[in-house]
């Protein structure tokens, strides 16, 4: 019996060689930050040019304008009609790019990226400052050709394929809001906390053979599937892979526990959102993740809501104990307890570095990369001025200046492969977060105490049907008002943050 959607079938098929494809690049991408050794780094590059071109003519095949043409008078069931939408968007992304500036843009990149781990370790800006002059260039170039291809703004054509639908002007007005009210928040939460005893700080060391075995155990708690998973270390965190096979990394200090096991419990976030994609639509763009804003909140969602929370801390200090308490300099299991651990972990400090930041000062660090990286592609600050710039932004926003630019401009990884676009989705992510984890607890009472058990079936049974399992298949706002009633709010992640750090 012959098919009834003929080109839509031939669509599916063709979108399922392109994902395999596009697998098999994050495979490598994720060897290249854990095992690759450092004299592969210019093999890999080209391997990566090869896959991306490749995978660049795949989207690019003209029959694939053939294929979205007559699938639209197929007769589609909704899914399948979301399915074409998402194939349409990601064609239109594609064609807009010549395959010379795919190519040239994957070496660039991954040339910057390989410079930026020596630079960075040598506190050498100007070692970077070429390379990612010739990355921007070429970014500039790509947001040309797509602004026009998409009839869209310069930046939002780079926002697009993270954050769909998006745009800068909204984003203007969210982060403006949150940037006039995080200066007086953050004083006054500091200010009150300063005024208590400091907490007492564990004291190390803790064995990175230890903190391994934690993140694991806490990992499974949360519900990784470890025969679809695995936990690595890598320079900076991450989660890659694909939704069958997720990778998840973490670094670790053997005075700091804590940086490891939120940096594994923030990817195992993410991790679980690929593992609960649509698996019967497993290669199709609408089973793929609703933008990076929708991502980042499952990785926020664990991180900040459900794993700093009162209940979770109850639950991990006997484990903590367990851990790490055997040894002599750890026999005082004072600086473990709940109570101590909860004043630890909602700590709010100014600081230099993003990724260890709290979440009341997070978002200043987000502003100010978002602030810069408009600023990069406009072409009103030059490369040589990011420093300068970057410890301006600082003062402003946070009130402190790092020292050095290892410790600025330098500490975070995607801009060196050009990924501009990419960071606001990490505060529009925690705004998420804390509107669905709300309405989580507000439509099943035992998510709270299931947390508190050490059980987050309640919680994970709640976002698999509201969040994972629909991948792709409503708009981020459509997503969000299905699932808590209204599209995104940035109130109720002001109700959170004062009723966490400034109760009554």
């Amino acid at each position: 019996m012959s098919s009834t959607t003929p080109h839509y079938d031939a669509l599916t098929a063709h979108l399922a060689r392109l994902d395999h494809l596009e697998g098999a690049t994050g495979m490598l991408h994720w060897d290249a930050a854990c095992m690759m050794p450092k004299g592969g780094a210019g093999e890999r590059s080209e391997q990566l040019a090869v896959l991306r071109v490749l995978a660049h003519q795949l989207a690019t095949d003209a029959r694939v304008a053939d294929w979205l043409k007559g699938a639209e008078g197929e007769a589609l069931d909704d899914r399948q009609a979301a399915n074409l939408r998402e194939a349409k968007r990601q064609h239109a992304h594609a064609t807009a790019v010549p395959e010379d500036l795919v190519a040239a843009l994957s070496r660039a990149g991954s040339d910057c990226e390989m410079t930026w781990r020596e630079a960075r370790a040598a506190n050498d800006f100007k070692m970077l400052a070429p390379k990612l002059t010739k990355v921007l260039d070429l970014v500039r170039e790509q947001a040309k050709v797509k602004s026009a291809a998409l009839g869209v703004s310069t930046y939002d054509a780079l926002l697009d394929p993270y954050e769909p639908g998006g745009s800068e002007a909204r984003i203007d007005v969210l982060f403006d809001d949150l940037a006039a009210f995080l200066p007086d928040f953050t004083a006054a939460v500091i200010d009150r906390q300063a005024s208590k005893p400091a907490p007492t700080q564990p004291a190390g060391p803790f064995s990175i053979e230890a903190q391994r075995a934690l993140g694991l155990k806490v990992m499974a708690t949360l519900g990784f599937d470890f025969d679809h998973g695995r936990l690595d270390i890598s320079h900076h965190p991450f989660c890659g892979g694909t939704a069958t096979d997720v990778r998840i990394t973490t670094r670790y200090d053997e005075a700091d526990f804590t940086r490891s096991l939120m940096g594994v419990i923030h990817e195992t976030g993410h991790a679980l959102y690929e593992m609960g994609l649509p698996r019967d639509l497993l290669g199709q763009p609408v089973a793929k993740a609703r933008g990076m804003s929708v991502h980042e909140s499952q990785s926020l969602l664990m991180e900040m809501q459900a794993c700093r929370s009162r209940q979770f801390i109850e639950h991990v200090s006997p484990l903590l104990q367990a851990s790490f308490a055997p040894t002599a300099a750890h026999a005082d299991h004072t600086a473990l307890a709940p109570e101590n651990l909860y004043r630890l972990y909602t700590r709010v400090r100014r600081s230099f570095i993003r990724v260890d930041a709290d979440e009341v000062t997070y978002p200043a660090h987000v502003i100010l990369r978002y602030r810069l990286e408009k600023a990069l592609l406009s072409g009103d600050l030059q490369v040589a001025e990011l420093p300068g710039a970057w410890r301006e932004g600082m003062l402003g926003l946070l009130g402190v200046a790092p020292d050095t630019d290892r410790d600025g401009c330098m500490q975070d990884i995607h801009w060196m492969d050009g990924s501009v676009g990419y960071f606001p989705t990490y505060t529009l992510g925690a705004m998420t977060a804390a509107q669905l984890f709300d309405a989580a607890c507000k439509a099943d009472a035992d998510v709270l105490p299931g947390i508190a058990r050490g059980d987050f079936k309640p919680l994970l049974g709640w976002l698999r049907p509201n969040v994972h399992s629909q991948g792709s298949r409503y708009s981020t706002d459509d997503l969000l008002t299905r699932a808590t009633g209204r599209p995104l709010d940035a109130a109720v992640f002001k109700a959170h943050l004062k009723a966490r750090y400034l109760p009554a």
